[in-house]
């Protein structure tokens, strides 16, 4: 009982969840960023963190098919050097390692939860050779400290360089032979992407998590900032973008409008003035052909409370189309009106050729944490199915001015449970159910969007989704789409703060502790599995294809407790939990899993790579792993081998081969 007790808390906080013959680098053909770019990554390679600039986590690549997979096998594991440092010092002990790493010609690049860059023999696991910035002596890094998922790769086809935005909010350049700092670029081979940002400090409440984006020669960087403001005053979370040559500013767009600038009238009484936050914490994507980027926004200042910032709040919980070399806006579309439940858009757009009704569209999908999918047309940004405006709840607290609707698609269908509502509630049996009726009716509840309170309310999804950073994967070919996903909710009590100490009305308290979710009777989960989920969803159709829980979760620790509770023997069936990021090849779609930490519990409490047939979801194999699979995993080929690499919570990356 009191393992599973830790296991509920567990899902609470995951919300918070070569050698093959290639031609050289100076044979490769340079990108003129006027060319279409390639459907995954046919070349055997992964030259960007999702495969592609559009995100697809798609590789054509076959060797490990669903006749081999069985045969997988660890084939080298390297260890980070963050290691030795950790060791020495507790003070860097690392939320998570959440890189995938970049596959080019032989090498594979990965940047490490200090924020460290390394070079890595891709056949081999040998370090070739590793890049120390030093940055984690600024101090832990704002939000989950030390935590980073990797970087980006750059060549003319003479010159290449690997970039990483530090925990520091540095932005550095990286001979990708060498190692050694790029003395050109910037000062020194850095920039400090704080400077041009009012109120940012170095790590302390302004740090970068995620990889830079390139298109058309220019580096595009995003931001963390402190999702735990006691001053209405914060950092913006301005995109800025440099030459990836000289390192100079190339633009800057402001997430919040400064004056006289498109949709500053979003923002009443002037909020634009002080309001921070509204920032890129995750993956961008990028169209080579279009010369467009596509920026995933969040939360303004503060996450759950904008008496403050009266509004629809532009460029807030957004999708954004920009001009990559000027930085101009194209087009825009706002996924949340003035959010107050932290529903920031958390993974990068995917961009993918549709067909609907007979007409082939150029399309960028975006996920939420509210398991919503948003599909447009990343030329025009029009949906490409309607998205209907719907009445929400008002908020009763005071100073709260909420829109009086949100946006609603159509199609697809929503792929996660929505609404803290009695519909979905445990059923496991009448009685069971009746005492979670009660435990709900202690908050405030309500369909989607129903707002935050004094009393405290349930949301449902919580602040982790729905689906998070890890995103999705899409199938080219088939037009599929296969999303991983968890269902947990947290509970939001407003409280007034001590005026001494902030200047904001109400800021989120403790109810139940951060970030809980509210507890089920006899110790079971209040909602209906499964809390982990894998749906595929045809994008040409709009129509769900299959959903099939992600593994096994708790099912066991779940039937005890109900025998313990009620006296019967009531096997729940797989109710799925967390898991790593979608990999997807030509036959097999994989995630991995683990018995314990931000990925969830596994087979048995098992650390697996687990593959699934991609048209049934059914699990064709399951892959022993040396540790808790982390980050988001990749392939690539390496002396004519095909393997698969994925970051373990320990501090390593693990590859497997036939």
């Amino acid at each position: 009982m009191r393992r599973f007790a830790r296991y509920t808390r567990l899902i609470g906080c995951l919300l918070m969840l070569s050698l093959i013959a290639l031609p050289s680098a100076g044979q490769r053909k340079a990108p003129t960023g006027k060319e279409k770019a390639p459907e995954g990554t046919g070349n055997g390679e992964w030259r960007y963190y999702g495969g592609d600039q559009g995100s697809k986590k798609y590789s054509p690549l076959d060797q490990i098919n669903k006749d081999t997979v069985k045969n997988l096998k660890v084939a080298w594991r390297w260890d980070s050097p963050d290691l030795p440092l950790q060791a020495a010092n507790r003070m860097l002990t690392a939320f998570g390692y959440e890189v995938t790493p970049l596959a080019v010609g032989n090498t594979l690049y990965v940047s490490t939860s200090l924020s460290q860059v390394a070079a890595i023999n891709a056949a081999t696991g040998e370090t070739l050779w590793v890049y120390d910035p030093e940055t984690y002596k600024a101090g832990r890094p704002t939000n989950l400290g030390f935590v980073h998922r990797g970087v980006a790769y750059w060549t003319d086809g003479r010159e290449e360089r690997i970039f990483i935005g530090t925990g520091d909010a540095y932005l550095i350049a990286v001979n990708a032979k060498t190692g050694k700092p790029v003395e050109s670029f910037g000062e020194q081979g850095r920039v400090n992407l704080a400077k041009a940002i009012p109120h940012a400090i170095n790590a302390r409440n302004y740090a970068v998590t995620s990889p830079p984006l390139i298109c058309r020669d220019v580096v595009i960087v995003g931001s963390s900032i402190s999702d735990g403001p006691t001053m209405k005053e914060m950092p913006r979370g301005d995109v800025q973008a440099f030459d990836v040559r000289t390192g100079k500013p190339a633009w800057i767009f402001h997430t919040v409008p400064q004056a006289g600038e498109f949709g500053v009238e979003t923002w009443e009484n002037e909020s634009w003035k002080y309001t921070g936050n509204t920032n890129v914490w995750t993956l961008m994507s990028a169209d080579d052909e279009l010369g467009y980027v596509y920026l995933p926004t969040g939360t303004p200042t503060n996450d759950w409370y904008g008496g403050h910032r009266h509004g629809d709040n532009l460029f807030a919980e957004s999708l954004i189309c920009l001009d990559a070399k000027t930085g101009k806006r194209i087009w825009h579309y706002q996924t949340v009106h003035h959010g107050v439940w932290d529903y920031d858009l958390p993974a990068a757009p995917i961009l993918c050729d549709v067909t609907v009704g007979g007409r082939r569209i150029r399309a960028v999908v975006q996920l939420t944490k509210t398991g919503f999918v948003f599909v447009l047309d990343r030329v025009t940004g029009k949906p490409v199915w309607p998205i209907e405006e719907k009445p929400v709840p008002p908020s009763p607290v005071p100073g709260e001015k909420l829109s009086p609707t949100q946006p609603h698609p159509a199609r697809p269908g929503p792929y996660e449970r929505q609404g803290a509502t009695e519909d979905n509630l445990i059923d496991f049996t009448p009685e069971l159910r009746a005492e979670a009726k009660k435990i709900l009716e202690q908050y405030d509840h309500g369909p989607l969007f129903t707002p935050p309170t004094e009393r405290g309310t349930i949301n449902l999804p919580g602040w982790g989704g729905g689906a998070n950073w890890w995103g999705a994967s899409f199938d080219p070919d088939t037009g599929m789409l296969y999303i991983p996903s968890i269902t947990a909710s947290i509970i939001v009590k407003l409280v007034k703060p001590d005026p001494a100490r902030s200047n904001f009305n109400y800021v989120r308290g403790a109810a139940g502790g951060l970030g809980s979710a509210p507890a089920g009777p006899a110790g079971l989960p209040l909602w209906k599995p499964p809390y982990g989920r894998i749906t595929a969803i045809n994008l040409n159709t709009g129509n769900h294809a299959w959903m099939t829980p992600n593994g096994d979760g708790p099912r066991y620790q779940i039937n005890e407790a109900i025998k313990k509770a009620t006296g019967k023997d009531i096997d729940v069936g797989p109710v799925g939990a967390g898991g790593s990021g979608p990999l997807l090849t030509k036959t097999l779609l994989f995630i991995g899993q683990g018995a314990s930490g931000r990925g969830g519990a596994g087979r048995d409490g098992a650390n697996v790579l687990r593959a699934f047939d991609k048209a049934t979801g059914k699990i064709v194999a399951e892959v022993e792993l040396p540790g808790v699979p982390n980050g988001t995993p990749m392939t690539y080929m390496a002396g004519g081998k095909q393997y698969i690499a994925v970051a373990t919570s320990d501090g390593r990356i693990v590859a497997l081969s036939l």
